[in-house]
């Protein structure tokens, strides 16, 4: 506190950053403050009949695919992360990488692969067919993979890691002297799980869990492919069916709700929440497993690799192959070049962005700007369709009026942001993840001591300068992680999308979707392929942070 009431003391308050900090916080929220204005005020108000036929549908699909898929991230993340954290067994150490991996495959490539492997003309029942002699499906029973049962199965497969990776190292983190204190009071291996770790790695889980509701209820290539209507696939439905943005930025007002209870529920629950670690360099006993028990936690650690990576990485690996000249297709060479431009583009804006909330935060620490820096962050929260219906309207409401002026003015029309549809997709994935990357420039400059800025000051050294000669080098990783983050969201990103893309605009992601959803998943193989594989440098670098941390 005596550090940086001293900074304080180095640097005048710099109205200029402020202001710019607000600005943009109000620009960031204008896409909710338009969903919320055109949801209660629509040109044609459709409330009453989709609140009486589509929106129960909606809403009960969305409630049963959150309840079974937090049930079964919370139960493979916090099982598998206290097994290769506290458990001795052959693998161990490569299960604690490897369990991060389904993080990189996007659900929606999931989805599309397990279709075409267990449909009724798949390998998996026309092996059974010619098996077991069955000739109809009549003949016999086989789970339908397109069904809410399915979704739950799928998104459960590739979100777990982040429950996984936040739990892992919560319990690693935990206090020695208390785990140890479990022992000597006769508490088994179980008994201590159940009555200490699990206990103490509580804010971790629920955060984790967290974070997989918000990803769920923001799916779409999933949840539509499957034909399960929930919140998200409504909001396409109303928009595009219907052609009625009041009544979609209704269906997106329902779905803010329910991201605003999550988030009120995750701080709630950890509200009170404190413990110390007395002992963290001490080094942990693990317990040694054998026999059964031994080969039990294999397999545990095992089937969620296996199903939720190494087994649809490797179909379609085999599509790929099957079509390996779509990687110099004149399509894949278009989309990819559109995907690389576009994520390449809007992560220089958003870390830029990113960087200078951080700073500002840092050089003027007032009430306004902490507010302006935390109101920015809030898009991440924000499911991309409707992020994207809100960006939709309010840049429509900034291009009537600029249209307007221009041609009272000049005598002529000029549609800027509508008329370049990529100025709204890059507004969208600037809104979307810019807490990514402000979360890594605040990680960053957190890491640097207040002297060094005392120290340029006296030097003769202003704010902005002393922002690229001193702080930006010694951030330069936390940013380059940011980046990566950043930019492979982006690469995967559907919903925001779909809706926010130019007319014949494609990129990697919606090629995919597109196809696969006409069966054609040997066709867009090779480009749904390049999203995995660019999903795995941020999971490598994640489980880097993590050994890292605890070493």
């Amino acid at each position: 506190m005596k550090q940086r009431k001293l900074t304080q003391a180095f640097y005048e308050p710099n109205r200029n950053w402020l202001i710019a900090s607000v600005l943009i916080a109000i620009i960031i929220t204008s896409p909710i403050i338009a969903i919320i204005w055109i949801a209660i005020s629509p040109e044609e108000n459709v409330w009453l009949h989709l609140a009486t036929s589509v929106l129960p549908t909606y809403i009960f699909n969305s409630v049963v695919l959150m309840l079974g898929v937090g049930t079964f991230v919370a139960i493979i993340g916090t099982g598998t992360a206290w097994l290769v954290a506290m458990c001795e067994f052959p693998g161990a150490k490569i299960f604690a990488w490897a369990l991060i991996l389904p993080m990189a495959m996007p659900a929606y490539v999931v989805a599309y692969v397990y279709t075409d492997f267990l449909e009724f003309a798949g390998p998996v029942q026309t092996s059974l067919r010619m098996l077991f002699s069955w000739t109809t499906s009549s003949d016999y029973w086989f789970p339908q993979i397109r069904s809410l049962g399915g979704a739950i199965t799928v998104l459960s497969l590739v979100l777990y890691p982040y429950v996984y990776a936040l739990t892992r190292a919560s319990f690693l983190e935990q206090s020695i002297s208390t785990l140890e204190a479990g022992r000597v009071l006769g508490l088994t291996g179980a008994q201590n799980f159940f009555y200490t770790s699990l206990p103490l790695a509580r804010p971790a889980i629920v955060v984790g869990v967290t974070l997989c509701l918000m990803e769920t209820l923001s799916d779409f290539g999933t949840v539509d492919y499957f034909a399960v209507r929930t919140l998200t696939v409504g909001i396409f439905d109303v928009w595009f069916g219907m052609e009625n943005r009041g009544g979609a930025a209704q269906i997106a007002l329902v779905l803010l709700s329910f991201i605003i209870i999550l988030i009120w529920l995750e701080r709630s629950s950890r509200k009170r929440q404190r413990f110390h670690n007395s002992s963290k360099n001490q080094l942990m006993k693990k317990i040694k497993l054998k026999g059964w028990r031994s080969f039990l936690a294999i397999v545990s650690c095992l089937v969620p690799i296996v199903t939720g990576f190494v087994l649809p990485g490797a179909i379609l690996f085999y599509h790929a192959l099957n079509n390996i000249e779509g990687f110099y297709s004149t399509k894949y060479i278009e989309y990819a070049g559109n995907s690389f431009t576009m994520a390449g583009s809007a992560t220089l804006i958003i870390v830029l962005t990113g960087i200078f909330l951080a700073y500002a935060a840092r050089i003027c620490p007032n009430l306004l700007v902490k507010i302006a820096v935390r109101v920015a962050s809030i898009g991440y929260a924000i499911p991309g369709a409707a992020l994207a219906i809100g960006i939709l309207i309010s840049i429509g409401a900034i291009d009537s009026v600029f249209t307007k002026t221009v041609k009272l003015t000049f005598g002529f029309s000029a549609n800027v942001f509508i008329g370049s549809g990529l100025a709204a997709l890059l507004f969208g994935y600037t809104t979307r993840f810019l807490a990514i990357a402000l979360g890594s420039a605040e990680a960053g400059l957190s890491k640097v001591t207040y002297n060094m800025d005392m120290a340029a000051r006296t030097l003769g050294s202003g704010p902005r300068s002393t922002l690229f000669s001193v702080h930006a080098p010694l951030i330069r990783s936390s940013i380059i992680s940011g980046s990566v983050l950043v930019f492979v969201d982006i690469m995967k990103e559907l919903p925001a999308t779909l809706i926010l893309r130019p007319f014949n605009f494609e990129t990697l992601a919606t090629f995919v979707y597109q196809y696969a959803s006409d069966e054609l998943l040997n066709e867009c193989a090779p480009a749904a392929l390049t999203i995995v594989l660019a999903g795995l440098l941020p999971v490598l670098l994640l489980n880097r942070a993590i050994e890292n941390k605890n070493k």
